[in-house]
């Protein structure tokens, strides 16, 4: 009985991958279609009030009138910046903070409760605070944006951390290997999974912090449109701001999905 070659199998199987790939991309648009179709004729035929929940003619407009005086590219620009700042300071904050608990067993037995205490804090409650403390600019913000998610990834990437296989930790232990050879040969390498899905999560969270933060101390930045827009019953300049909220958050997640491809691609090789 002759067997399919195993590169034969591995191709059909890329090819269907692909396949069903490009079938939810199109489909994701398709819905996207629908729903711009829907909310245009329902503003046209009058369905829906125009002036409360605007529409995409509308919104298209905005776009337009703000991108004349570059207006629309500083605010996106400034939130973007200080969202990806956050992020990359909430990881690095978690990675290495994570990494002294997995190294102290004392150290995470005196840390973990006050780590759950503090992310269980409404974090809208605490940028009034912040803005007292270090004043209403982007440091403040940045912090903001770190507040709601640091405390929380934390807690999650020392878990992924201690959930390694014993047996394998083990296995380096009896090889003669030290606790830092532990840590980049077996703890990372198992964590990875965790952690991409604790980047994430953290993504957009940083991105809520963000926009509270500019909620209160902030003269640019989308989150800043969105308060002066309310104020002044602009909106189409508020619901053009969140679109835009959308579409930062659609496409930073977009970057880590193809960041886990990559990964899983590498370590299937």
């Amino acid at each position: 009985m002759n067997k399919e070659p195993t590169s034969s199998r591995q191709a059909e199987y890329v090819s269907k991958h692909r396949r069903h790939h490009h079938l939810v991309t199109f489909l994701r648009f398709l819905v996207f279609s629908l729903f711009l179709v829907i909310w245009e004729a329902s503003a046209d035929l009058h369905w829906i009030d125009a002036f409360i929940f605007s529409s995409p003619s509308r919104i298209a407009a905005t776009i337009l009138d703000m991108s004349r005086d570059y207006s629309i590219f500083r605010h996106t620009g400034i939130t973007l910046y200080e969202t990806l700042l956050s992020f990359l300071l909430v990881i690095l904050v978690s990675f290495l903070t994570a990494t002294i608990l997995w190294f102290s067993g004392t150290v995470s037995e005196i840390l973990e409760p006050w780590l759950v205490i503090l992310n269980s804090l409404p974090k809208s409650a605490l940028a009034p605070l912040l803005i007292v403390w270090l004043g209403a600019n982007t440091r403040t913000i940045i912090v903001a944006g770190m507040s709601v998610a640091v405390f929380g990834s934390i807690i999650s990437m020392y878990t992924a951390f201690r959930e390694t296989d014993e047996e394998k930790i083990k296995l380096i232990d009896t090889l003669g290997g030290n606790r830092l050879q532990v840590l980049c040969y077996v703890v990372i390498p198992s964590s990875l999974p965790s952690i991409i899905s604790i980047l994430k999560v953290n993504i957009g969270l940083c991105l809520v912090g963000v926009i509270i933060g500019e909620f209160l101390a902030a003269r640019e930045g989308l989150g800043y449109l969105i308060i002066y827009a309310s104020q002044i019953f602009k909106l189409n300049y508020l619901i053009t701001a969140l679109i835009i909220l959308c579409v930062i958050a659609f496409g930073l997640y977009q970057i880590i999905q193809n960041l886990e491809h990559q990964i899983r691609k590498t370590r299937n090789l």
